[in-house]
Parts: C-alpha cells; sequence; structure tokens
C-alpha cells in the first residue's frame, strides 16, 4: 500500500518496574498528521502523538518505524524517499536514532539510560517523503494510512489534515477514509474541506488495538509535478539495481561467451556424408561415442561391455527380472584401450563373474572412470577440445555480477540473500542434469529404446530436488527480488549452455566425426532402403552382431534391431548370440532387444 506509515509501536526497553502498575492505562491521547503536499510532489510531514506513559510498555520513549520498500504488481521493488528532519518531546528535541529494515526506517525517540516519568507526553516527528502520490488519467490522489495498525493500546481520538497546492478550486477536492482493522473500510470518520482548501480526517470514535485511520484526496490533475518517463526509468533502474546489474552483467557474459564461441567453440565445417559399411578403423564403439558426444556418459560403457562381450571376452547373463550378470569367457581376444581398463577394473583381480546391482557400485564406479580416463588420454584434445579453461572467466564473472547484486539489496537481506543466490547456483546445475537425464528416459521410452519404468523412476527421483528448486527460488525472491532471482537463473543457463556450446572438434576429429556420420547413415537405414545402396554386405547374423555395439553407441540400436527383425526370427526359437543368455532374446522382437538391451546394460549400470 503506497504511502502506508507502519503502526507507532511503543517501546519497551526493559522490565516492568516493581512500582509499575499491574494494568497499566497507556493510550495515545490525540495523534495528528499534518500534511503538506508540495508542488514537485513530495510531501512534508509532521506527526503529534500525544501519550500517556504508565512504565509498562513506554518506558524509556517509542520507536516509529517508516516503510520506504515496496513491491509493484510484477515484483519490482520501489522506494520511497524519506528524510528525518526532527524529533521532540514536549516542544524540546529529544535524543533519536534510526535503524534500517528490511523494508524501511525504525526511528528511537528517547535515550536507553533514562527512563519516563509516568504521566502525559507529546512527541513530535518532522520528515520529508516522496514518491508517494498516484497519478491517473483524470486525477492525481494521496492515498495514506494515517496512523497505522499495529497498536497494542487504544487511540482516543485520531485526525489529519492535508494542505495542498495553492489554486485547486474547493469543489473539485474530494475526500474520504476509512477505519478499523486492516483491510476494513469502516465509517467511524468524518472527512470535509476546510475553507482554506485543506482536506480535513478526524475519527468519531476511539480506535481499539489494531485499528487505525486510513484517507484519501484526490485532485484535478496538474497541480502537481507528475514525474516524466525518464525519471521513473531511472527511479526503477535505481530502486532495483540488483536487476539493472544482473541485466548488465547477463549482456556483458553474453558478449564474452560469443567472442570465445567465435574464438574456439566453432567446429570446422562438415565434409561431404557418405554412407560407409564398416566403422572408422581402429576406433571402439565406445571411443565414437565419446568423440560424436565430446563427453562421456554411461551409455558409452555399456557399448564396451557389449563389444567386449562379441568380442567373446565376456558373457552377459539376463534374469527374468531384467538383473544383468557379466562372467569372464576365459578368451584372450584383442580389446580397445578403453576396454583393456573395464577389463582391469571389473575382472582383473581373478574375479571371474560379476552382478550389475547396487552392492557392485564401487567396483562398477572404478570401471567406469578407469574407462572414461582412458579415452579422455586418448581422444580429448586430440579429436576435440572442451575449452573448460574459457568457462572460468565466465564462471567468475557470473560470480561478481550476483555478488554486486546481492550487496545492492537492503543490509537486512544480504545476508541470506547471498547464501541462497551460492546454493542455487550450485543446485540448479544439478537439478538441470536430473532433469534432461529424465528427459532423455522419456524419449527414449517413446521411441523403443528404453524403459518407461526406468523413465518413470529417474522422474520421481527427480521431483524431490525439483521441489527445492523452488522452494529456492522462492526464497531468493522473497528475500531479493524478481530481477536478482531471474538474473541467477540466466547466468547459470548461460554457463551451462557455454560449457555445451564451447566443445568443438579438431580437423583430425572432424575427419573421423565424418566417418562416423556416414557408418551412422548405414545403421540407420530401413530394411527397403538397403536396396538404394551400391553392395552393401550381406546381412547375416554375424554382422548383427558385429555392429550391435557401434548401434548401441550411436543411439541406433533400433533402428538396426528392425533391419534384422525378418532375417533372424527371434520369436521362432531358432538363433541365439552366443554370449547372452536370458528370456529376453525370445521374448521380444530382435529390435526390441537391441534397444533393451542397451538401455537395460545403462539402467543396471546407473543402478
Amino acid at each position: 500500500m503506497r504511502g502506508v506509515l507502519a503502526a507507532l509501536l511503543l517501546l519497551l526497553a526493559g522490565w516492568l518496574p516493581p512500582s509499575a502498575p499491574l494494568l497499566a492505562d497507556e493510550r495515545i491521547l490525540a495523534y495528528r498528521s499534518d500534511i503538506e503536499v508540495l508542488d514537485d510532489g513530495a510531501m512534508r510531514v509532521e506527526e503529534t502523538i500525544r501519550v500517556r506513559a504508565e512504565g509498562a510498555q513506554i518506558l524509556r520513549g517509542i520507536f516509529r518505524d517508516f516503510p520506504t520498500d515496496y513491491r509493484d504488481p510484477l515484483g519490482n521493488r520501489y522506494r520511497v524517499g524519506f528524510e528525518l528532519l526532527e524529533v521532540a518531546r514536549d516542544g524540546h528535541p529529544e535524543p533519536h536514532h534510526t535503524r534500517r529494515l528490511d523494508n524501511g526506517i525504525r526511528i528511537y525517540a528517547g535515550e536507553e539510560q533514562r527512563r519516563l516519568e509516568r504521566g502525559e507526553y507529546t512527541y513530535t516527528i518532522r520528515y520529508l517523503t516522496d514518491r508517494q502520490l498516484g497519478f491517473f488519467t483524470d486525477h492525481d490522489e494521496l492515498y495514506w494510512n494515517v496512523t497505522g495498525n499495529g497498536w497494542g493500546f487504544p487511540i482516543e481520538q485520531a485526525e489529519a489534515r492535508v494542505t495542498l497546492p495553492r489554486g485547486i478550486p474547493i469543489n473539485r477536492i474530494r475526500v474520504e477514509g476509512y477505519t478499523g482493522l486492516r483491510g476494513a473500510r469502516g465509517e467511524d470518520y468524518r472527512a470535509w474541506v476546510d475553507s482554506e482548501g485543506r482536506a480535513r480526517f478526524e475519527t468519531t470514535r476511539p480506535l481499539g488495538p489494531g485499528e487505525g485511520l486510513t484517507l484519501v484526496a484526490t485532485w484535478p490533475k496538474g497541480y502537481v509535478r507528475e514525474p516524466g518517463r525518464g525519471e521513473r526509468l531511472g527511479w526503477l533502474l535505481d530502486d532495483n539495481r540488483d536487476g539493472a546489474i544482473t541485466l548488465a552483467g547477463l549482456l556483458l557474459l553474453l558478449v564474452y561467451y560469443t567472442f570465445a564461441w567465435r574464438r574456439a567453440g566453432r567446429d570446422p565445417a562438415a565434409g561431404v556424408i557418405i554412407p560407409r559399411y564398416q566403422p572408422p578403423a581402429d576406433h571402439s564403439p565406445a571411443s565414437m561415442r565419446f568423440v560424436r558426444n565430446m563427453g562421456y556418459d554411461q551409455k558409452a560403457f555399456s557399448a564396451a561391455l557389449v563389444n567386449m562381450a562379441v568380442k567373446g571376452y565376456l558373457g552377459i547373463q539376463e534374469s527374468d527380472d531384467g538383473q544383468f550378470t557379466l562372467e569372464k569367457s576365459g578368451a584372450t581376444p584383442r580389446l580397445a584401450a578403453g576396454e583393456g581398463a573395464i577389463a582391469s577394473a571389473l575382472l582383473g583381480d581373478g574375479t571371474r563373474r560379476i552382478e550389475l546391482r547396487q552392492a557392485n557400485h564401487d567396483r562398477l564406479g572404478r570401471a567406469l572412470k578407469a574407462h572414461r580416463r582412458s579415452l579422455s588420454a586418448d581422444y580429448e584434445k586430440r579429436y576435440f577440445d572442451t575449452n573448460r579453461g574459457y568457462l572460468v572467466p565466465g564462471l567468475l564473472l557470473s560470480a561478481g555480477v550476483m555478488l554486486l547484486g546481492v550487496l545492492s539489496l537492503p543490509e537486512a537481506r544480504r545476508e541470506t540473500a547471498g547464501l541462497m543466490s551460492v546454493w542455487l547456483g550450485f543446485w540448479s546445475i544439478g537439478v538441470f542434469t536430473l532433469l534432461r537425464s529424465a528427459a532423455n528416459s522419456w524419449r527414449s521410452a517413446s521411441r523403443g529404446t528404453g524403459r518407461h519404468g526406468r523413465a518413470l523412476l529417474q522422474t520421481l527421483f527427480t521431483l524431490p530436488f525439483l521441489a527445492g528448486e523452488v522452494l529456492g527460488i522462492g526464497v531468493l525472491f522473497s528475500e531479493g527480488s524478481a530481477p536478482l532471482t531471474l538474473g541467477l537463473l540466466l547466468l547459470t543457463g548461460v554457463n551451462i549452455a557455454f560449457y555445451q556450446w564451447m566443445k568443438a572438434p579438431t580437423l583430425i576429429g572432424r575427419r573421423l566425426l565424418d566417418q562416423v556420420e556416414g557408418f551412422a547413415l548405414y545403421l540407420s537405414v530401413a530394411e527397403q532402403e538397403e536396396l538404394d545402396f551400391k553392395h552393401p554386405p550381406e546381412r547375416t547374423p554375424q554382422l548383427f552382431e558385429r555392429y550391435l555395439p557401434y548401434a548401441i553407441a550411436l543411439d541406433l540400436e533400433q533402428r538396426w534391431g528392425e533391419r534384422f527383425s525378418s532375417l533372424l526370427h527371434t520369436g521362432g526359437g531358432g538363433y541365439q548370440p552366443r554370449w547372452y543368455q536370458g528370456s529376453g532374446w525370445h521374448g521380444q522382437g530382435i529390435s526390441g532387444f537391441a534397444s533393451a538391451l542397451g538401455s537395460g546394460m545403462g539402467a543396471a549400470v546407473s543402478a
């Protein structure tokens, strides 16, 4: 509420003295507010408050809270001006001090070392304020809470006098008011315009605890200077300096990353992609996925395990409930470097059999790390560059922008907003990763290359973290501002996006990718479309097995399986891979087996 004055609360600065009455009759005897509306829209206010002190709540003096910070319907902050001119008691200057609150200023009238004697005292508080008026199409308005609604004892009589700029016709001034509890529209008041053109308001009954007086005065336009668009924009930027800072920082971050991307993140031009009937020589399925995605994931691990099985190094057993077990065969085929790292970590200490389940999570985790390290050593920098070094200035710039934004908040809000900004920045990255993983699972399930159950479990697992994200956003919005909250999310999003976009293949990596895309083109064609190719390899069970790990690595396992459905007739009980034992082969079509194997292995590894 614009111009709302918080309640004048009586300060209890210590315990009641032994001589204080048990039922002290402390009250406000008279509350008068003289308001002068100036030509430039500012207001000069003098409040005169006569109180009866009995040593209970009014012990050393009173304090007055003046709200200065509000929010508009869009959530933006706006701050009204406030300048304290004088504090007096019984006509003499009174010692006083102020303290900043999270939404305004508190004025303390009195001294901590001095107690008041019982009796009546008249306090006078004079101040200047601005930005309290409403400017509408056909009139200007003052909506002002005279007394506030936070009093814990009665106000015997309240009145207000509003002096407007000269020249306003008396018959064009409109007055009304409200009395009662906050939000009430009681009519226990009188309002009129006197012969001098002053709007007058006074209560017609004592106000009880929590009740107050609010006035509304309107007059024609043209007598008070209305702020222009430039002035309003200046106020908006000044009131929301955190928003201006984050907006400027976001633009600067985009400029920096655009420069960095043009310098190092551009991909070399792709060559002509033609179908290739064989994978690139000396490159494993996992390495092709690693280079293609310019990063590692668990499906690369699954593709490597299937490739090791196809080569005869190990066998894969699947139980009826979808539990996978790997068993070393004893054969010693030539393994790719990354596959050798997996073999050493999983089955290199004499272990011949391992179940892909939570109980073996540590061993599986070591195998994943060993595989990733091997692929990184062989392919990163040579075939692609993540350009992570360019992220450091971007992250530092983002942190600096948020720090300046938090420091621009009122002091009482900085600590909470600062802590939430740091926490939410890291939390948002984790939530983004979980959401992306869940979305990929649903996408795979919809395409038939994944399981709906796994997608549902991932979604349920993600929901509590997403709820924490929403809660954190709400806290930062409340303690900070909408621009600061939005700025943090956008800064985080920009850094995440450019973390991906800054990755770029090298020239040799681009040549490898051209070969990978050509091979993927061959793997992805439908059975009838294969006739358009010149001299494609003969479709045999051995060809299906040999290229299945590559199809898994390139997310083409379902398409590859569909190519061989009519050939293998899995439902007929004939052919079955020598490296696989389980009901999955005969329980579904070959395309279903291929996709289920890829997704099932990934689910088992991530369990």
